[in-house]
């Protein structure tokens, strides 16, 4: 599917930029250019010490801004798979400069769309989040109007031979800003920090977002939001797995927290489909209805009023799933 495309990866330093370049050299090894886009020197520089263009001659690393449209322009230039994952993703600090946020996450995606559609780009992937569905925060709230703006640039593209999808998952473990490295560091003062005891999350790993990511690549219509089938846990029983000596101090919820995350809303049903591994949310226009899309990809219509929610969500992890978990994706040593 990547043999001789030239792939531009926004946010390419970041945890899951770093696992995806490492998937496509694996699987790929005759992939064209492998374009590491991001804004942070030291973060490329410590990434080129992994990855090295003298190992790796099909990688390149280009700083830029996804704010900045010409930069975007020139590192685009003979690109054919776009794979957007830049963003400002915490939370905190979304609420603390909102505008900032939005000129990343809103604006920034509104430039990669027109910069993929001044070079010839065939197929962009967007990774979205469990927090774009029903938003309370405003990092949701622009990473949903991210998502409507990539799936809506479907009706815009004319004659061009271009697909825009999305993809939406939950919290990734051990990821940078997860709570199991907060944890593991708490670890050591006696006391971890519980927000809610009742605070359920999705939960994926790296390799399974990387994997559904590839699999929209090369699966996606074009305008789809794809959700995968994934478990939850609860945010007590991750305490229990880091640090089951600890106390767990209840210390209240942060600004734009929920109790429990969504990724497909009631709202979202009629317009849902079961692929199986994955789930499909369609656009509403007339090419997207149900009947159509499943008469060229197959699936099932979800009920009406089907909710996708990890507190509801019928496969959570046990304790010792989460351990197990850790260890394999974190480090061994971290866990009890």
């Amino acid at each position: 599917m990547l043999d001789n495309k030239n792939i531009l990866v926004t946010g390419g330093t970041g945890s899951f930029g770093r696992a995806f370049v490492r998937a496509v050299l694996d699987k790929y090894p005759n992939v064209g250019r492998l374009v590491i886009y991001s804004r942070d020197e030291l973060k490329q520089y410590e990434m080129s010490q992994e990855f090295s263009p003298q190992e790796y001659p099909q990688l390149r690393y280009f700083i830029g801004d996804i704010r900045d449209q010409d930069r975007l322009r020139r590192a685009l230039e003979g690109v054919d798979i776009v794979v957007h994952a830049a963003a400002l993703k915490q939370v905190p600090a979304a609420e603390y400069n909102p505008f900032e946020c939005i000129k990343t996450n809103v604006l920034g995606a509104q430039n990669v769309i027109e910069a993929c559609f001044d070079n010839n780009v065939s197929n962009v992937v967007a990774l979205s989040t469990d927090k774009a569905a029903a938003p309370i925060n405003l990092y949701g709230a622009t990473k949903l109007c991210s998502d409507k703006i990539f799936t809506a640039a479907n009706n815009i593209r004319g004659s061009r031979d271009l697909r825009l999808s999305v993809v939406r998952y939950g919290n990734v473990i051990g990821s940078r800003g997860s709570v199991v490295p907060f944890f593991i560091a708490q670890r050591e003062s006696g006391v971890i920090p519980i927000t809610d005891p009742t605070m359920t999350r999705f939960n994926i790993s790296l390799a399974e977002g990387v994997e559904m990511v590839l699999w929209a690549l090369e699966n996606a219509h074009g305008g789809e939001i794809f959700v995968p089938k994934i478990p939850s846990y609860r945010i007590t029983d991750v305490a229990e797995a880091v640090a089951p000596e600890c106390e767990q101090k209840i210390v209240g919820i942060r600004p734009g927290e929920k109790i429990h995350e969504e990724m497909i809303t009631s709202s979202d049903s009629l317009n849902t489909i079961d692929l199986g591994r994955y789930y499909a949310i369609l656009p509403s226009t007339t090419e997207f209805l149900s009947e159509n899309y499943l008469e060229k990809r197959g699936g099932t219509r979800v009920e009406p009023g089907f909710c996708y929610e990890s507190g509801s969500n019928p496969d959570f992890l046990s304790v010792e799933e989460l351990r197990a978990l850790i260890r394999k994706h974190v480090d061994p040593t971290h866990v009890a």
